[in-house]
């Protein structure tokens, strides 16, 4: 799990990015590169990371669910993803 710091962090980065998205893509177009210098650099969408909604953690994130894998597994097996089940043969 991770600390609550490092996930707020985050939230924090990803606020940033979706308040400055139309700006930078208005200074892009215009090719105003000092301007778009001066904005936070965490505004950028390249410093975002995905995280594991639940827990937080950085590695083995599955984009589909917005889970890690070991998230998955645990919730999988417990039945609480709709149309995922266990395989056997």
């Amino acid at each position: 799990m991770a600390k609550e710091s490092v996930k707020a962090r985050e939230r924090k980065r990803q606020a940033l990015v979706a308040k400055f998205a139309a700006k930078r893509q208005a200074l892009k177009e215009a090719g105003d590169y000092l301007a778009l210098d001066k904005l936070p650099k965490n505004a950028s969408p390249v410093r975002l990371h995905n995280r594991c909604k639940l827990t937080g953690r950085p590695k083995g994130y599955m984009r589909k669910f917005g889970i890690s894998r070991v998230t998955f597994r645990e919730l999988a097996s417990a039945g609480k993803i709709p149309g995922i089940t266990k395989s056997s043969w």
